[in-house]
């Protein structure tokens, strides 16, 4: 059979900014804050993100926490943090710090004011001074390293860790960094001002000081995924449309069935939680462009211009996955979308929200060390992203051009009622 005409188009790039953040260390240093003062940022002239998101805001309060439904931002500022020798009312007073900055923050305040005397250190990092909140979210979750692991005593009663709340299995062919991957706790930060996501996740390690410390942390740019068909499809790095099949986050059954936690599903205190699953997929550009166009569409199963399935015009045609060309399958068997397809999955599906990360060049080497960071909630990774991911690992055209070298698993609890803190139930 003669391989249907391409649907070619225009090429839209969902990357609104191209250059990388640079990877700024981050900050951890400065003793525990303890005085609460909230004053004004006030509306600055910079608009890094949409002109009309400088000065929005995404409401902390409510049943989810934001950053998890909430249309992903231009910028991420992701960190993951290791406790010292804490007790469990030093892990309550932590979350319920945080809690009290992150609603200051995310509403466009100062966590506290800014000191204005020479020789006293300053109460607020000041890097967001004249800038609006820019849409900032912050999602916090915690590790399996809470409910105890080798060699180290559980913070938190064993009954109270949710089985799904498990380390992730080895996959074949990851090469993963660990210096760069897990935690006891995590923080998202995602707001359409790089600037705006830095100062919170730099107020936030202060405030942790003494109790809490920066194990790693990854910057990000061009959220890889759409909130739903009334947004466009971005790109990912490989100039290919990336989150087409995504869930919508305006589709209540959706969220319900694969992202929120039921009741039933594990500990009382994660209903109305979910749980995120990160990699860190380094992109092979050597690779990758030496290949030809037929062969980056063959790999991914779809047009690269258009984002259609092979064999279909459009982009949101359903791929078919028994169509065959010349006498071969139009979607290779190994093709990315083929073996990612919830028929093939059992019906299962996730809710990604990965960004793009560039760290440069890597020095000696002359290669790009840029990818995805790749961010997946769902109710249970037992049941979604471990069996998706086992079978990508296996036979993937995909993975001769890419490698995971960062791995973490985090529960992220329910949102956060008014006069309450970050998961507040699991201490009841």
């Amino acid at each position: 059979m003669k391989r249907p005409p391409k649907a070619r188009g225009p090429v839209q790039s969902g990357i609104t900014r191209r250059e990388a953040v640079s990877g700024a260390a981050l900050l951890g240093i400065g003793a525990g804050l303890d005085r609460v003062l909230s004053g004004p940022l006030g509306s600055g002239a910079r608009t890094s993100g949409p002109a009309s998101s400088a000065n929005s805001t995404v409401p902390f309060h409510g049943a989810h926490q934001a950053g998890i439904a909430t249309p992903p931002q231009s910028y991420l500022h992701f960190a993951a943090f290791d406790l010292a020798d804490a007790s469990v009312s030093d892990l309550r007073s932590l979350l319920q710090r945080w809690t009290t900055a992150a609603a200051l923050l995310t509403s466009g305040r100062l966590y506290e004011t800014v000191s204005q005397q020479p020789d006293e250190n300053p109460e607020d990092t000041g890097e967001a001074l004249g800038l609006g909140p820019s849409q900032l979210t912050l999602t916090f979750g915690f590790g399996p390293g809470l409910f105890g692991s080798p060699g180290r005593n559980p913070l938190v009663p064993a009954p109270r860790r949710p089985t799904e709340l498990a380390e992730l299995p080895p996959f074949k062919g990851e090469r993963l960094d660990a210096a760069r991957s897990g935690g006891d706790l995590c923080v998202q930060a995602c707001a359409d001002d790089p600037q705006v996501a830095f100062h919170a996740i730099h107020v936030l390690s202060r405030v942790a000081a003494g109790t809490a410390a920066p194990r790693w942390s990854q910057l990000g740019f061009g959220p890889v995924s759409s909130a739903g068909r009334s947004h466009s499809t971005p790109r990912n790095l490989m100039g290919f449309k990336d989150g087409t099949d995504n869930i919508n986050v305006g589709d209540a059954a959706a969220m319900g069935q694969f992202v929120w936690v039921k009741a039933g599903d594990g500990p009382g205190w994660m209903v109305d939680g979910t749980y995120l699953v990160l990699r860190r997929i380094r992109m092979l550009f050597d690779v990758w462009d030496a290949t030809s166009l037929d062969g980056q569409e063959r790999v991914i199963g779809r047009y690269k211009l258009s984002g259609a399935p092979l064999g279909e015009r459009n982009e949101f045609d359903t791929a078919d996955l028994t169509a065959i060309s010349a006498g071969a399958p139009t979607i290779p068997a190994n093709a990315h979308i083929r073996l990612a397809d919830p028929e093939n999955n059992s019906g299962q599906r996730i809710l990604r929200r990965g960004y793009s990360y560039s760290e440069g060049t890597e020095a000696g080497a002359g290669q790009i060390d840029a990818g995805l960071f790749f961010i997946a909630f769902q109710r249970s990774p037992r049941r979604q992203f471990i069996p998706l991911q086992s079978r990508l690992a296996a036979s993937d055209a995909l993975n001769q051009h890419t490698l995971h070298t960062t791995s973490a698993i985090f529960a992220c609890p329910p949102g956060v009622r008014s006069g309450g803190f970050i998961g507040e139930a699991l201490f009841d």
